[in-house]
């Protein structure tokens, strides 16, 4: 009996030592929040989290967080998801029931911060309010796709991505009356 005991001690400590001794954890890349489809991953976006995982899975390693900013999703995933290749590339843009609308902005009508992935509202801002007015008339929510600079024009080109009727409301707006302001990442 007291040799049954001891082989029972004896397997439990080389199971421990072999589990903790090939420990695999590998740095991989997660999502810090859910993602649809078309939106566009920002650096706000990626989460390294350490993972043991099999040589057979498909993640994304860590390292490669910078090469994937700007990259579109190509599938949903929940917030926490572990990144696959496939899960990121090229996706149906827009997704259905959004448009892109394109805006030509300038000094002043932008945050320098504004990249794409950033969650932002495109507000009304005519050039010569009329007195008395309070804030601007119309807000609407929106996700940046793309930013382009044209130095020559010193304007900068922002795409959005934001509700159809959205976007077609914010296209028929004339230039120059409209601004960008970036919302916290949290309130996604």
């Amino acid at each position: 009996m007291l040799l049954g005991v001891l082989l029972v001690a004896v397997c439990a400590v080389a199971s421990l030592w072999v589990l903790t001794g090939s420990d695999s954890r590998r740095p991989v890349l997660a999502l810090a929040r859910g993602m649809t489809v078309g939106q566009v991953l920002g650096p706000q976006d990626l989460l390294p989290v350490d993972v043991a995982v099999d040589a057979g899975v498909g993640v994304i390693p860590a390292e490669r967080a910078a090469q994937l900013v700007g990259q579109r999703m190509a599938t949903s995933l929940p917030a926490g998801a572990l990144l696959f290749p496939d899960a990121v590339g090229v996706g149906e843009v827009p997704v259905a029931g959004q448009g892109i609308a394109s805006l030509a902005l300038g000094s002043g009508q932008l945050p320098a911060e504004v990249t794409p992935g950033a969650r932002v509202a495109v507000v009304f801002a005519p050039p010569q309010p009329t007195p008395g007015a309070g804030p601007p008339s119309r807000v609407w929510p929106a996700v940046v796709t793309s930013v382009a600079s044209a130095q020559r024009e010193q304007v900068t080109v922002v795409s959005v991505a934001l509700a159809e009727d959205d976007a077609r409301e914010v296209a028929a707006v004339p230039a120059g009356q409209l601004a960008l302001v970036m919302l916290s990442a949290g309130d996604r």
